[in-house]
C-alpha cells in the first residue's frame, strides 16, 4: 500500500501537470509500437511482401533519407501553427502509413508508404521534444529524462511482444506487429487530442540556468554556431550505432565471447537507461551544468573505446568482461550525452524560433544514422586500434563542443525560474 502511495507521489510530481503526465502516456503508447515494429520490419518485407534484399535495402535507406527531412520542416512548422494540432496529424498520418503497408507488396507503394511514416517519425520527435520544452519550463531536463526512461520501459514491452511473434513466425503474427504499430500511432493521437496546447515561447521571459544571448538570427541555417554545435551532435550520437551495430559484430566476429552474450549487452543497455536517465538528470539541469558533464563525458568515451578494443584478448571470460565493461561505459555516456544534449540544444536556440532550432538539431540523430553504421565498421576494420581512435575522437568532439557552447561575454544570473507573462 505504501509502496503503491509512493508511486502515486511520484507520478504527481511529474513536470508540466497533467498534459505533462499524458505526454508521458504518449511516449510509452507510441515506443511500444515501435518495439513491435522495428524489430520485425526486415522480416515482414521478407516474407510477407517477398521483396529481395536489394530491394529491401533500397526501401530502408531511401525512406530514411526523405526522414531527414522531417525534423527540420516539422519544427518549423509547429512555430506557426498550434503545437498539439500538428502533432495530432502527424500521428494520424504515421499511423495511415503503417496502416499502408499492409495493403500491398507492389514496392513502389511500399516505399511510397514507407518514406511518409519515416517523415512523419521524425518530424513527431521533434515535435515532442518542443512540447516537452514548454510544458515544463525550467523543468524541462528533468522531464525529458522521465520521458525517455518511459519511451525506454515501452520500446521493451513491445520488443518482448515482437519476440513472442517471431517464435510463432507466421505471415499473420508479423501482419498483426505492423497493425500494432499503426493503432499504436492512433492511441498516441487521441490522448494527444486531451493535451492543452502548451504556452508559447514568447510568453518566457527567462530559462533554466541560461545566460542571455547576444543578438541571434531566428534562422537556424543562418546560425554558424549553432550548425557547427549540431555537427559535433551527429559526432556524439554515435553510441546508438555502437550499440545497433558495433557491439554485436565485434562481439562475434573479433572476440572469444559466447555469442549468447549479445543479447545480454542489449538488456544491461536498455536496464541502464531505465533506472539512471532520471537520477543522472539532476547533474545538467542548467545550461553551465550541462556545458561542465563534457568533461567527464569525454573521459567516459576513452574508457568505452579502450574496453571494447581490450575484448580482443584471447579467452572468453576475460572478451565477456571487457565487453560488459563497454556497454556499461557507452550506456552512461549515451545517458550523460541525453541530458547534455537536450538542454543545449534548447538554450542556444532562440525564443521565437524554438521549434527550427530542434528541428535542426534532429538532423544529428537523422545523419548519424546514415554514418554511424559506416563508422563503426571501419573502426572494427581496423582492429582494437580502430576502438581506440573511435572513442579517442568522440572524446575530442567533446571538448570542442564545450567550447564552442561556452557562455557568451554578457550574461544573467545562473538560475532563474521561468515567468509566464499573463495574457489579461
Amino acid at each position: 500500500m505504501n509502496r503503491s502511495r509512493h508511486r502515486a507521489a511520484l507520478w504527481e510530481r511529474v513536470p508540466g501537470g497533467l498534459d505533462g503526465r499524458r505526454m508521458l502516456s504518449v511516449a510509452f503508447v507510441d515506443r511500444t509500437g515501435s518495439g513491435l515494429w522495428e524489430a520485425v520490419s526486415v522480416l515482414y518485407f521478407t516474407y510477407v511482401a517477398g521483396l529481395s534484399l536489394a530491394q529491401i535495402g533500397t526501401l530502408v535507406a531511401a525512406s530514411g533519407a526523405v526522414g531527414i527531412a522531417g525534423a527540420p520542416l516539422g519544427g518549423r512548422i509547429a512555430d506557426r501553427l498550434p503545437l498539439t494540432r500538428v502533432l495530432i496529424s502527424l500521428q494520424t498520418v504515421r499511423a495511415a502509413a503503417a496502416f499502408a503497408l499492409l495493403t500491398t507488396d507492389n514496392f513502389a507503394l511500399l516505399l511510397l508508404f514507407a518514406s511518409v511514416g519515416s517523415f512523419g517519425d521524425r518530424s513527431a520527435n521533434v515535435l515532442t521534444k518542443l512540447y516537452a520544452a514548454r510544458i515544463a519550463g525550467p523543468e524541462r531536463v528533468r522531464y525529458q529524462a522521465v520521458s525517455r526512461t518511459v519511451a525506454n520501459a515501452g520500446w521493451a514491452v513491445g520488443g518482448l511482444a515482437a519476440a513472442g511473434a517471431l517464435a510463432i513466425g507466421s505471415a499473420s503474427a508479423y501482419a498483426w506487429l505492423l497493425a500494432g504499430n499503426a493503432l499504436s500511432f492512433l492511441g498516441s493521437a487521441l490522448i494527444t487530442a486531451l493535451c492543452a496546447e502548451p504556452p508559447t515561447p514568447s510568453r518566457t521571459v527567462a530559462k533554466s540556468g541560461r545566460p542571455a544571448p547576444e543578438p541571434s538570427p531566428t534562422n537556424p541555417w543562418r546560425d554558424r554556431r549553432y550548425l557547427a554545435f549540431v555537427a559535433t551532435e551527429t559526432v556524439l550520437f554515435l553510441d546508438d550505432a555502437v550499440f545497433k551495430v558495433g557491439l554485436p559484430l565485434w562481439a562475434v566476429h573479433a572476440t572469444d565471447a559466447p555469442h549468447g552474450l549479445v543479447p545480454l549487452l542489449m538488456v544491461i543497455n536498455n536496464v541502464m537507461v531505465v533506472g539512471l536517465q532520471v537520477p543522472l538528470a539532476r547533474f545538467g539541469t542548467t545550461t553551465p551544468a550541462a556545458r561542465r558533464l563534457l568533461i567527464p563525458l569525454s573521459a567516459t568515451f576513452v574508457v568505452a573505446g579502450v574496453a571494447i578494443a581490450a575484448s580482443a584478448t584471447p579467452g572468453a571470460g576475460p572478451a565477456a568482461a571487457f565487453l560488459v565493461a563497454a556497454t556499461i561505459a557507452f550506456t552512461l555516456a549515451e545517458i550523460v550525452h541525453a541530458t547534455i544534449s537536450w538542454e543545449l540544444s534548447i538554450a542556444l536556440a532562440p525564443d521565437a524560433a524554438q521549434g527550427s532550432y530542434l528541428g535542426v538539431h534532429g538532423l544529428a540523430q537523422s545523419v548519424q544514422r546514415s554514418i554511424g553504421p559506416l563508422a563503426v565498421t571501419a573502426a572494427i576494420a581496423t582492429g582494437p586500434a580502430g576502438w581506440i581512435t573511435f572513442g579517442t575522437a568522440i572524446a575530442g568532439t567533446c571538448l570542442v563542443q564545450h567550447r564552442l557552447v561556452r557562455p557568451r561575454a554578457v550574461r544573467a544570473p545562473l538560475s532563474v525560474p521561468s515567468i509566464t507573462v499573463s495574457e489579461h
